[in-house]
């Protein structure tokens, strides 16, 4: 039984590391529409990144089923993005729990983060495809690219909503504290991409 368990942890982390390693962002690429032209620039690229609004991911993916391509590329941006978004409000929980003052602030900052976790993972139903593309590769195998995107207001509901069912996290919550912070983060990522 461990030896099941221990094999599907090792097949699991191999099919993201080798999901992962089929998403270079600058790899040169044939679309099928430009067989022949190679393409500097992944499509789906542009509209995979984040903004001050918005949380946004691309990914790539190859297979020999198209439609196959396709999911796996969704999944991967989907992954990119919980990431993105797990990573940001961390940051912003972390000032927050350091600009406020909390006797327990690391069991406040543990639990908001789960918190914070919880609703990354659920927003991920929330998702929009900003551009999906599809090319075939000489070999005849199918490339699919994908961008997807979550508003930040979505993150933020959905933070506040989980809050309202907590009430020890919401009694320590400054809401327009936490927004401005967000909102501060949000702007930081946004310049560092160049936005």
């Amino acid at each position: 039984m461990n030896t099941r368990r221990i094999l599907g942890a090792v097949v699991l982390t191999l099919t993201v590391l080798v999901g992962f390693n089929s998403c270079k962002s600058k790899e040169k690429v044939a679309t099928n529409s430009e067989v022949g032209q190679i393409l500097e620039d992944m499509p789906c690229e542009d509209k995979g990144r984040s903004d001050k609004n918005y949380f946004r991911a691309s990914a790539m993916a190859t297979s020999s089923d198209l439609s196959l391509a396709e999911e796996k590329a969704l999944l991967n941006a989907k992954q990119r993005l919980v990431t993105l978004i797990s990573s940001n409000t961390k940051s912003v929980t972390d000032r927050y729990v350091n600009e406020r003052e909390f006797g327990e602030g690391s069991e406040f900052e543990a639990k908001f983060e789960n918190l914070t976790r919880e609703v990354a993972d659920e927003t991920i139903s929330n998702v929009v495809v900003a551009c999906q593309k599809k090319s075939v590769l000489p070999n005849g195998k199918y490339r699919g690219f994908v961008a997807v995107e979550v508003s930040k207001d979505d993150i933020l509901n959905g933070i506040n909503n989980k809050l309202t069912n907590n009430q020890k996290l919401q009694v320590d919550y400054d809401k327009a504290k936490f927004e401005e912070i967000f909102n501060q983060e949000m702007q930081k990522m946004a310049e560092e991409r160049g936005f």
